[in-house]
């Protein structure tokens, strides 16, 4: 622990349970019916009222931790499968615009039913047809966002052949004129479905974007028990980028999420000529694995059992116990030397004080250690900081590629506010 006499920041509430672990009533209430409402995280493109008729059902049967995660899924579907019938209705009749918000409508449904992560077999479901519906819904936007499949040459035996990323490009990114790309590292349970909704607002900006998954989350090929292998799929993204004429390849920055973020600091070390700039925000670095921190983050301010969704992605399955005995020594970028590497990209770190995710101490520590790195914490805000962090970010970024704008344009672009 970083603070003073070994403990946490947030030592004076680690052993405080939030209230929206009593019940799905009380998460409802008191964590997610006002971004449902605004049409943010987690309910990006979604609509509140397609999920109060799920809502009710679900208070009604007092469903509360732990979750039978199958039954949970289900829940979701008929709603999911209703949008998605009118979304298909409306493509048949021409109706783009109509189409393409249903189909996103439809993909928030199913991701709020695989959420925090498709661990059983109907919430794999889910983000598979989640997945499709949302690739859709994306396509038929004015500025449609694509899906490519990136060959992963770096690949070993067990990794999967191809990294899916959602890419889209400004219309007049040329061989002669390439673009500035933000590469968005998604997080533990936001995957490209979710943070596609940054897209637009930097294409508004004359930015590209390329979102995907880190290894363990999504549909990335990356093993997620092995330490290196977020390594690969870096260098197969990155030399991708290299082959793509409109891209300027001198102008990319990395902007991680939560999660991501531990993988965004370890790129900043590994491929540290090949970035403009990287950001971490609400990322770990050590004191993320550490027993005694995992032992306490189910009852703090992740919605779900955050420790147990970290050993899933990490490779552990349900062995939540060998998880916390084991992942400090294999994961931790201080154990490993990563943080003490003598070079590193250009590196923001930012995060919210009270974090109770993943803590502000690993932060303080990668400032502690290896090459100078750049840091905004932001006092009194819980996980990553928000939303005074997005402004930070924003405005780091646009001076990273030479941009005026202003940030508050761009996140006017965020909330999903339906039409019909």
């Amino acid at each position: 622990m970083a603070a003073p006499g070994n403990q946490f920041f947030i030592q004076s509430n680690i052993k405080k349970t939030a209230v929206h672990h009593e019940s799905f009533k009380q998460l409802w209430e008191t964590k997610w019916k006002m971004p449902a409402e605004m049409g943010v995280y987690p309910f990006m493109f979604g609509a509140a009222k397609d999920f109060q008729p799920i809502v009710d059902e679900l208070v009604k049967q007092d469903f509360r931790e732990p979750y039978d995660w199958d039954t949970y899924a289900q829940m979701y579907f008929p709603k999911a499968e209703e949008l998605t019938k009118i979304a298909e209705e409306a493509e048949k009749a021409g109706e783009i615009e109509k189409a393409s918000e249903y189909y996103l409508r439809a993909s928030a449904v199913y991701r709020i039913s695989r959420f925090p992560a498709p661990r059983s077999e109907k919430q794999k479901y889910a983000w598979k047809v989640g997945k499709e519906v949302c690739i859709k819904g994306l396509s038929m936007r004015e500025h449609p966002v694509h899906e490519v499949m990136v060959p992963h040459k770096h690949g070993i035996e067990g990794e999967g052949s191809h990294i899916p990323i959602y890419h889209l490009l400004p219309e007049d990114a040329s061989k002669s004129k390439p673009t500035p790309v933000v590469i968005i590292f998604t997080g533990l349970d936001g995957y490209r479905t979710e943070l596609a909704v940054w897209m637009e607002g930097w294409r508004q900006k004359g930015v590209g974007t390329i979102v995907l998954e880190i290894p363990g989350t999504g549909d990335s090929p990356a093993l997620p028990n092995d330490p290196t292998s977020p390594d690969r799929q870096h260098s197969s993204l990155l030399d991708w980028i290299d082959t793509q004429e409109r891209i300027d390849n001198q102008k990319l920055c990395v902007w991680a999420f939560s999660t991501g973020g531990y993988y965004a600091i370890r790129l900043a070390h590994t491929h540290p000529d090949r970035l403009a700039g990287v950001v971490a925000l609400g990322g770990g670095t050590h004191y993320m694995f550490d027993p005694v921190w995992l032992s306490e983050v189910n009852h703090l301010e992740y919605p779900f059992d955050l420790a147990n969704t970290l050993a899933y992605k990490f490779g552990y399955g349900n062995d939540i116990e060998k998880f916390k005995k084991e992942a400090s020594d294999k994961f931790s970028l201080l154990k490993d030397g990563t943080l003490d590497k003598p070079k590193c990209a250009r590196l923001l770190l930012v995060n919210g004080t009270e974090d109770e995710i993943f803590p502000i101490d690993d932060y303080y520590l990668a400032l502690c250690h290896g090459a100078p790195k750049e840091a905004r914490f932001v006092q009194n805000t819980k996980h990553m900081g928000e939303p005074e962090s997005f402004f930070i970010i924003l405005k780091w970024i646009y001076a990273l590629f030479g941009i005026q704008a202003n940030p508050v344009s761009q996140m006017q672009t965020m909330p999903f506010r339906p039409k019909y």
